[in-house]
C-alpha cells in the first residue's frame, strides 16, 4: 500500500479527525534526506496498514499546512493521535527511531 497523500484541503479531515494514529511526512521532491526516508515511510505504511495512517505532504504544493505546523526544515515527520501532535522527527533517521515512536502511539 502506498503512503496516503495529504494536502492542505484534506489535512483536517484525514489527519486530525482520523480514528487511528497518523504519521505525516512533510517532504519535497528536491530534498535529498526526504528521498532517504521515503522507503521507510513506504515500509511503515504497509507494516501498520489498518493500525496507523501513514502519508506524505509535499511542502511545495501544500504550504499552508507546513506553515501551520511550523515546518522549517524537511523531512519533518509528525506523529498525530486524536488530532494532536504527539511527537516529531526532523531529518533522516533510521527506521528503528520511527518504530520506537510508533510504539508510544499505539
Amino acid at each position: 500500500m502506498k503512503p496516503f497523500t495529504f494536502t492542505d484541503s484534506n489535512f483536517d479531515t484525514e489527519a486530525l479527525q482520523s480514528d487511528i494514529p497518523v504519521i505525516v511526512d512533510f517532504w519535497a521532491a528536491w530534498c535529498g534526506p526526504c528521498r532517504m526516508i521515503a522507503p521507510i515511510i513506504e515500509d511503515l505504511s504497509e507494516e501498520y496498514e489498518g493500525k496507523i495512517k501513514v502519508g506524505k505532504l509535499d511542502v511545495d504544493e501544500n504550504q499552508q499546512t507546513a506553515i501551520r505546523y511550523g515546518v522549517r526544515s524537511i523531512p519533518t515527520v509528525l506523529f498525530i493521535k486524536n488530532g494532536e501532535v504527539k511527537d516529531t522527527i526532523i531529518g533522516a533517521v533510521p527506521k528503528s527511531v520511527f518504530i520506537e515512536k510508533i510504539q508510544k502511539l499505539l
